[in-house]
């Protein structure tokens, strides 16, 4: 009898988006899409927003279904506040769209792009096939004035479906330390979905509620009151607060605005024929874009709501919260300095969409490489395959790009830790000395990408004072010092090592040399007085070699340091 095939969150959601597809009778493929506000570093919790669709339209690919993953760039949003280090005047920019904001930096042409640039990289790096579109370059072209028409002669079925919702108050925090990491998150995104929900409800002076915003002709911000609209003409009349423009725009020939928010959403499900997007959490709550939309698509583009799921927020150990707007969020990018691609990509995808988790790049690493590791030889196994493997499977490779980069030989990250903290991150010696650990290769790019990540991450997350320090002479006084018992360890230690060694035996050699000190054999059971003769011993190593009371495993250690350079600091 065959095995059923696993039934993971991302199965169940791609049904759903072939569903939602059928009932449309559209052409073309099942639109999986995400979209993202370039304002700031996109974060690691914005690549939940990005990777939720991909995994979904990668299993629609692996069932040969043509499919595309729709990634929208919101850079026609407006530039709302200067992120901490940014040069103060910025604030003239406040209200223009992103795409018009210079680079503060001076390496991009725009705000918008310093920030996409990146996440294209990611894109390419986690293996992701993607469609981009920009907002600002598709409501400047013209390609969404009929919806922006069609919306503004629904101004008032707009409106009533808003007021419903009008009464939703933003969560109070005035000690948001006191919150945990995805709390702080979850209050932060809905307080600025509530700031984009007052934006969007000011009413122009003489219309009542009105779903577009124009961008002014003259200063080109957002700070613009409609004081008339003429639906035969559709010329629209507006004021500018900041630099007092007077002018008209002309909603069927001239493209120097947008829709609001809530309204833009659903116009672009309709338009794109989005079948599966999902959210944040912050936008799952009654009034929010997303309860607002799903009425708005149906009503008003007669389009059926795109299926969905909220998804929890992503912390980072350490941080209080992730705020892209904020600057100091590690970024995929960071990420992919210490994890494998298939590891990140793992992270997100073998959790429910709905589960908060921290990302820790602290002593977590190494356990989630032994973890990876595991699950890689369970993998291998067709007999075992389940939840977890099917995960492994969809981390470890896409369905257009195939495996993702990882080593041809895997050698356990927390050894290459150890290795280059002990090596001071010489690849080439830490290649040599894993050969003779037992992993055997050709050479230093058969243990890549994850060679290059076990450094980075020992050099850049490993605190100084776990670091290993290894003596450039010999404790003279404390070789001096010695009793005759540790004497006598040295002396067993120095004759064993010979040669080339290998860690086999070595770790043999170490744990044995308090058992020949006291006539037994190094392949016998340890007794409690051996075993408390081995605490000494190994502190005593330790100590004349590394100057600590602890440090990497010793038999790693011995092997790393190799024979003459143990001799020496051991005073042979």
């Amino acid at each position: 009898m065959a095995t059923k095939d696993p039934v993971d969150w991302v199965t169940r959601a791609a049904d759903d988006a072939v569903r939602h597809h059928e009932k449309t009778g559209a052409m073309g493929p099942v639109t999986c899409s995400s979209g993202i506000s370039p304002s700031g570093r996109v974060h690691l919790g914005n690549l939940r927003e990005f990777l939720m669709p991909h995994f979904v339209a990668d299993e629609l690919r692996r069932r040969g279904v043509a499919v595309r993953h729709l990634h929208v760039w919101d850079d026609y949003d407006r530039f709302r506040k200067v992120p901490h280090g940014v040069d103060p005047a910025f604030a003239e920019h406040i209200g223009r769209p992103l795409v018009d904001v210079p680079d503060p930096w001076s390496c991009h042409d725009s705000w918008s792009t310093h920030f996409k640039e990146p996440v294209i990289e990611t894109f390419a790096a986690l293996g992701a096939e993607v469609e981009t579109i920009s907002q600002a370059e598709r409501y400047r072209s013209g390609i969404y004035r009929d919806e922006v028409l069609r919306a503004v002669r629904h101004r008032a079925e707009i409106d009533a479906v808003l007021e419903k919702y009008r009464t939703r108050k933003p969560p109070s925090s005035d000690e948001p330390d006191a919150l945990d990491d995805h709390a702080a998150q979850e209050a932060e995104a809905l307080a600025e979905s509530v700031a984009n929900d007052e934006e969007e409800a000011a009413p122009g002076t003489g219309v009542g509620y009105f779903p577009f915003r124009p961008y002014c002709h003259d200063c080109g911000r957002d700070t613009t009151t409609v004081t008339s609209y003429d639906d035969e003409t559709s010329d629209l009349a507006y004021v500018c607060s900041v630099c007092d423009y007077h002018g008209t725009t002309n909603l069927a020939t001239q493209d120097e605005g947008k829709l609001v928010w809530k309204v833009d959403w659903p116009m672009r499900w309709a338009f794109e024929h989005v079948d599966f997007e999902p959210a944040g959490m912050d936008h799952a709550t009654p009034g929010s874009s997303f309860t607002v939309g799903h009425e708005l698509v149906e009503s008003v583009w007669g389009y059926p709501r795109p299926a969905w799921f909220g998804y929890g927020f992503v912390g980072f150990a350490g941080m209080q919260k992730m705020s892209s707007s904020a600057g100091g969020a590690p970024t995929a990018s960071d990420a992919l300095t210490v994890l494998e691609p298939g590891i990140l990509r793992w992270l997100y995808v073998r959790r429910q969409p709905k589960q908060t988790f921290d990302i820790d790049f602290g002593p977590e690493v190494v356990r989630l490489y032994d973890e990876w590791d595991a699950l890689g030889r369970k993998a291998a196994d067709p007999a075992r395959r389940d939840l977890q493997v099917l995960a492994h499977e969809r981390a470890a490779a896409t369905a257009s790009s195939g495996p993702l980069p990882a080593p041809r030989v895997v050698v356990p990250f927390r050894m290459l830790a150890s290795v280059a903290d002990v090596t001071a991150g010489s690849a080439e010696q830490i290649s040599r000395i894993v050969s003779h650990l037992g992993h055997a290769h050709d050479s230093v790019d058969d243990l890549e990408p994850r060679l290059s990540r076990a450094m980075a991450w020992t050099e850049q997350f490993v605190p100084e004072s776990e670091r290993t320090s290894v003596r450039s002479e010999p404790d003279a006084v404390a070789i001096e010092a010695l009793s005759s018992q540790e004497r006598e360890w040295l002396s067993l230690l120095l004759t064993g090592l010979q040669g080339d060694l290998e860690l086999d035996a070595v770790t043999s050699l170490v744990y044995g040399v308090p058992k020949l000190a006291r006539g037994m054999a190094l392949d016998d059971q340890p007794t409690d007085e051996v075993k408390a003769d081995q605490k000494e011993f190994f502190t005593l190593l330790y100590h004349l070699l590394v100057d600590a009371d602890r440090g990497p495993r010793l038999p790693t250690l011995i092997v790393a340091l190799g024979t003459e350079r143990v001799r020496s600091l051991l005073g042979a």
